[in-house]
């Protein structure tokens, strides 16, 4: 009896004091040290690129935001998004950073940061079957979508005009998932969002968009309802200060200013070469990574770039090889025979690390690696000849993106004429950096890490480096 007494006290005490616990939100972060964040795993959300790299929208944004209150980030993966949702009212997580679309359900069950970005919800079928114009058009094919998202919403309030629609709802995988099965002519249907579908659908050539199913719909981080708003209010400063300071627009750039047109020919080769031909090359990119420090991916979509990995392709300009060296080139990096893959890619990475190195230092990456894939294209004179004409016409000559727009610009006259180097087709590095970042994009999907049950995952030290797909 006096045990129970006393036990009944302890936990009078304890919830007494919980009670009276003046603490805000943001005060027990603070003090805590450390921000929990759920999210999911996905190319467009977070992933771990390497053992020790994670990556991803909505990752860079929230380490940005830990960075910003000097805590440690906490990276919480739950099984489900609904298990995620109650997660956060149950106030096990701080933040819900998953691509989350703004809904009125939803916005019954939290409280929603600043929209960072739109998409459209659109109905996914494979190439070769009947391609279906509305909802009502569907007829007996399957229809399978994520469980407890926001595709499932925007089914129930269709259903109301159209009664014969019926869908599966999953909660054993996620969007990509879904959009395997369909490549895989498992299901005759799914819904995906549109910076899902335009960051994935080099992987699966064989997908086509029917039609939006939805209005551009918010994305916008979520947080737990109730009285206390300090976290809130900072979440709101970080997106107005991030706005200001073009960090966001940054983000953009960096996961989707490289998406261009999709070409359903050259996304089936890339994604057949890299089963056929890319695991010969595969230890020399990474030895070369490895001691020039670079993703050996990025090192290898260089190579499909310029060969296609063909070891004996030559251009009608004489650059040949795996990695396209010119005569002067491979003297320069010491090679003697162009069509030897291992001498080719080993000159490629040194050669590519020096353009690297002769940017000046305040380029910050990625921009640093684009710029040198730029140079590396049409040479670091062109390149700084644009560089100017950037900055003559009020850019950035820091930022790929702002360089970009005026490469073009040194193939007319009344511009090339102001430069040290003359004429140069400009619009060629552009479309080079765009192709090859698609490619890496490519080889990232098939080479990313996913752990079976990755229930928390702490990110490791140090700096990381596709928008976030919306559920």
């Amino acid at each position: 009896m006096k045990k129970r007494l006393v036990l009944l006290l302890v936990l009078t005490v304890l919830t007494l004091s919980a009670c009276n616990d003046s603490r805000t939100h943001l005060d027990q972060i603070l003090e805590r040290g450390e921000l929990r964040v759920v999210s999911r795993q996905g190319l467009t959300t977070f992933y771990q690129r390497t053992a020790h790299e994670m990556a991803g929208f909505e990752y860079e944004l929230v380490k940005h935001f830990a960075d910003e209150l000097n805590v440690k980030l906490k990276i919480i993966i739950p099984e489900s998004l609904g298990d995620m949702l109650r997660m956060l009212e149950h106030g096990e997580a701080d933040i819900a950073a998953a691509g989350l679309t703004v809904t009125a359900e939803r916005q019954q069950r939290m409280r929603f940061g600043p929209v960072y970005h739109e998409v459209t919800q659109q109905l996914i079928y494979r190439n070769g079957s009947r391609r279906p114009r509305n909802i009502a058009q569907l007829g007996n094919g399957q229809l399978e979508v994520l469980a407890d998202s926001s595709h499932v919403e925007h089914l129930v309030a269709l259903k109301k005009e159209v009664p014969e629609l019926t869908w599966i709802e999953n909660d054993d995988i996620d969007t990509t998932g879904l959009l395997e099965l369909l490549q895989l002519e498992l299901i005759d249907y799914t819904i995906a969002d549109s910076n899902e579908m335009s960051a994935t659908r080099g992987l699966y050539p064989e997908l086509r968009v029917a039609f939006d199913v939805s209005d551009p719909q918010a994305l916008a981080w979520g947080l737990k309802k109730g009285p206390d708003v300090s976290l809130y209010r900072e979440v709101i400063n970080y997106f107005e200060h991030i706005e200001e300071n073009g960090f966001l627009d940054r983000m953009i750039e960096r996961y989707y200013g490289h998406i261009r047109r999709f070409d359903y020919v050259d996304s089936r080769a890339i994604n057949r070469r890299v089963l056929t031909h890319l695991p010969e090359y595969q230890d020399w990119f990474t030895e070369a990574g490895e001691e020039y420090d670079f993703d050996w991916r990025l090192l290898a979509a260089v190579a499909y770039q310029e060969s296609h990995w063909n070891p004996e392709a030559v251009s009608n300009t004489g650059v040949k090889g795996l990695m396209m060296l010119t005569r002067a080139t491979a003297e320069e990096m010491g090679v003697d025979d162009r069509e030897d893959p291992e001498q080719s890619i080993k000159a490629g990475a040194a050669y590519l690390d020096l353009m690297r190195k002769r940017l000046p230092e305040r380029i910050m990456e990625p921009d640093r690696t684009w710029m040198a894939l730029a140079a590396y294209n049409i040479g670091q004179g062109h390149l700084e000849d644009a560089r100017r004409l950037t900055q003559m016409n009020g850019g950035n000559p820091d930022r790929w993106s702002d360089v970009r727009e005026n490469l073009p610009l040194l193939s007319q006259k009344e511009w090339f004429d102001k430069t040290r180097y003359g004429y140069a087709r400009g619009g060629e590095p552009v479309r080079y950096v765009a192709n090859i970042r698609r490619y890496y994009d490519i080889m990232l999907q098939h080479n990313s890490i996913n752990p079976e049950q990755p229930l928390q995952v702490e990110p490791p030290a140090g700096p990381t480096q596709s928008l976030p797909a919306a559920i």
